[in-house]
Order: C-alpha cells, then structure tokens, then sequence
C-alpha cells in the first residue's frame, strides 16, 4: 500500500483547481494566463489588452517614438489588443546583423531585407536568419490578423523621404482631402473602409490588391490574405495630427 499522500477530489458541482485553470485557458477569462509579449527574432512586442474588442494594434519601428506614445495613450480608453515594439530602433538584431520588422512578413521581403542591410553576410548565413523567421512567422501573423469583423490598425511616422506620394503608383484608387499635407494619410485594404475614409478630411489610398513587388510589409500580406488592415502615417512629431486621425477612425470605421 503506498504510503504518499491521498488525493482528494472537488465536492460535487466545483471544479478542482487543474480544471478551473484548464477551463480558464480555453475559454479566455484567466487574463494573468494570457502572454505579455511576442517575439520573433529580435522583434519583441509588449502585449497591451483593453476589454474585448475585435481590433488590433500595433507599432512596429522603435525610433517612431510619436506613435508609440498616442498609441499608448490610445489605449487608455479604447478596446482592442495593441502590440508595441519594445526596441528604440528602427531596425532590430537577427543573427548578429539587422533586419527591419516590417519586412520580415514574408520569405521574399526579409530576404531583400537582410541582403540590403548586411551585405556581408555568406549565403549560410542568411539561410540561417530566413529560416528563424520562417519557423516563428506564422504566430506573430496569427496574432496580429483580426478576428471576422475586426481591424488591424498599424500605426507609423514618417520623414521628408516618405508620403502619400511615394504609395500612389501603387495604390488601386486614392482620395486626396489634404494636398498640403501628404505626410499625413491611411492606407487601407479593404474597400469599404476606403469609401468611408474617403468621406473624411484626411487623405487616404486603397490597396485591395497586393503590390506586384512583395517588400515583406503587413501591408502587403493583409492585402493577400484580404483582412482588413489600415495604416496610419503622420510626419514624426506630428502627434496631434496622428491622434485626431485615429479618434476619426475610432468613430468612422
């Protein structure tokens, strides 16, 4: 007869602490079970949940540090799922070289990538770093695509090298509301979006179909996976622009 401890079962009609933690973890209301971060390579993003909604969020380049904070700020007071990177730079550390976390959506885009940003490296080497993204991508894509109904809202800042312009040859239709001001503008993949938005006083560009070039953006992969995504892009320091313009599609869309 063993001599161990004698276990005890729940009293009829309670769960036992195993299956309240089990139940919990399915069914979503155990919120210190839900993971605090993501990461793929040297990409970590901070997980900020507010209630329950069906948007996404996100902030993607760490040196964009005016949507970082209206980001934050945002939400304080709106629901939904944000993930912000926790990284101060542009770029971010891959198999001791560099990589820009909007182009590792894609094999194509974060190979174009990594050969552009260490040209150094041999062959192997980049293999290496193509095939850490390509084991780990498909969770943070997971994670970042909506849920039926819902939005993905990436939030990004610009200098003088970027704009409205620099999308539009690409772009399957346009609205310019703010000539004067192409730094500031959405870009969305879904129609319908496009056609509310452009009743805004904001410019916008559609990009339903994906651009023939596959630079590895979120972009890119939400226009082929057809969810609905939409950027958000003011010039860095712009913030109460870029607030304004989110406060706008909070109500509009």
């Amino acid at each position: 007869m063993s001599g161990g401890p004698a276990l005890r079962s729940a009293p009829a009609g309670q769960l036992s602490r195993r299956e309240f933690l089990v139940a919990g973890s399915v069914f979503g209301w155990l919120p210190f079970l839900r993971p605090k971060h993501v990461q793929l390579a040297g990409a970590r993003f901070r997980i900020l949940r507010h209630g329950h909604a069906r948007r996404r969020y996100l902030f993607i380049h760490g040196n964009e540090e005016t949507a970082r904070q209206v980001l934050m700020e945002h939400m304080r007071t709106h629901k939904g799922i944000a993930y912000l990177i926790e990284t101060h730079t542009r770029d971010v550390s891959i198999e001791g070289g560099s990589l820009d976390p909007n182009r590792m959506f894609s094999r194509v885009g974060a190979e174009a990538n990594l050969k552009q940003l260490n040209r150094g490296w041999t062959p192997e080497r980049l293999e290496s770093a193509l095939a850490l993204l390509d084991r780990g991508r498909e969770k943070l894509v997971r994670d970042l695509t909506p849920p039926p109904g819902g939005l993905t809202v990436a939030l990004h800042n610009n200098s003088s090298r970027y704009s409205m312009a620099s999308e539009q040859p690409i772009s399957d239709a346009e609205s310019i509301r703010d000539p004067g001001n192409l730094h500031a503008f959405f870009l969305c993949t879904d129609p319908e979006d496009f056609r509310k938005l452009s009743a805004s006083p904001y410019n916008v560009v559609l990009q339903q179909h994906a651009p023939k070039v596959d630079d590895g953006s979120l972009s890119r992969l939400a226009a082929l996976r057809g969810f609905r995504y939409l950027n958000l892009e003011v010039a860095l320091g712009d913030a109460a622009r870029q607030k304004e313009m989110l406060d706008w599609m909070e109500t509009g869309l």
